[in-house]
């Protein structure tokens, strides 16, 4: 089974990994601070099983999220919180989680109720299985096209996938990123140079004038687009600041390797490094943060974890 914890107490997130990988109930595929950073795309895209979820979060509490993501989510929720309000419960049972756990959290509790839903899953799975079986067996009528398991990965659950990874989800300027994901994918399957990298202007503009319509006035084009590149700017700061993080804690980070020389200037992550190792001011040379390569690098990671 493959298990995703939300959770804005690292103790409670830390907890529950370390009893499921303990007792040997699956892999812990990824882990988030607060429902903003959680998508049903990129759940579905790494094919989460069970995602364990707090009820009470700063941004999109327990509620808010399961309503966003349980329409479309595959997988089993199971809810975990301090409030034991019958309306609360009630409320998040009829969304579709499959059990609600009250905090302080009981280990030998939270070990049957998931397991209980590990039966049902398997269950539901052998189902489908011996149904698949019996249509193929029954050549007397026609074949009816089945659904997959899974969402098909496209390149925006890509950019979602990765911008997650890089711990920018949450980021406002994450959306903007992933319009440009989606106008360069397009302007990829339109062009016959599968190498050819469009001016990052005219990437902001279509997405701008998707967002605002045809119809939109320049003025209103042209202040979308200043808005768009400065919280994308701000977003891969952001993510500058995490991965120089990640390289003061352990050099030797696989994520730290990866995304160090792969999305930024090497030599913008040492200075950061610097700054935030003898908590210094900035320097006084302003970061330099080069948008067009990080855009540049998302898009073909993106559509590498497509195929």
């Amino acid at each position: 089974m493959r298990f995703f914890i939300v959770d804005d107490d690292r103790g409670v997130r830390s907890m529950l990994a370390d009893l499921i990988e303990d007792e040997a109930l699956g892999e812990i595929v990824g882990e988030a601070e607060d429902g903003s950073q959680v998508d049903y795309e990129w759940l579905n895209l790494k094919k989460i099983d069970i995602l364990l979820i707090d009820l009470l979060m700063p941004v999109r509490d327990g509620i808010q999220t399961v309503r966003e993501i349980a329409p479309h989510f595959t997988g089993k929720i199971i809810m975990i919180s301090q409030i034991e309000t019958k309306d609360m419960i009630g409320e998040a049972y009829s969304l579709g989680i499959e059990y609600y756990i009250a905090k302080p959290i009981n280990r030998l509790e939270v070990l049957a109720v998931i397991r209980k839903v590990e039966e049902r899953l398997r269950l539901q799975k052998s189902i489908h299985t011996i149904q698949k079986t019996l249509q193929v067996l029954d050549f007397s009528q026609p074949q009816a096209r089945l659904e997959p398991a899974y969402s098909e990965p496209g390149i925006v659950a890509a950019g979602r996938s990765l911008l997650s990874e890089l711990g920018m989800l949450g980021e406002s300027g994450s959306k903007d990123l992933l319009h440009l994901l989606e106008r360069l994918y397009q302007y990829d399957m339109q062009n016959d140079m599968p190498h050819a990298f469009p001016p990052l202007k005219d990437l902001f503009r279509s997405a701008a004038v998707k967002q605002l319509g045809a119809d939109a006035a320049e003025t209103e084009i042209s202040k979308e687009i200043k808005a768009a590149e400065q919280r994308v700017r701000r977003a891969i700061l952001h993510t500058l600041n995490h991965v120089a993080s990640l390289g003061l804690t352990d050099y030797s980070n696989p994520k730290f390797e990866n995304y160090a020389s792969k999305y930024f200037e090497f030599t913008e992550v040492r200075k950061k490094m610097l700054e935030l190792q003898h908590a210094a001011e900035p320097a006084l040379s302003p970061t330099r943060i080069n948008t067009k390569k990080f855009v540049q690098v998302l898009y073909l990671e993106a559509k590498r974890l497509m195929h």
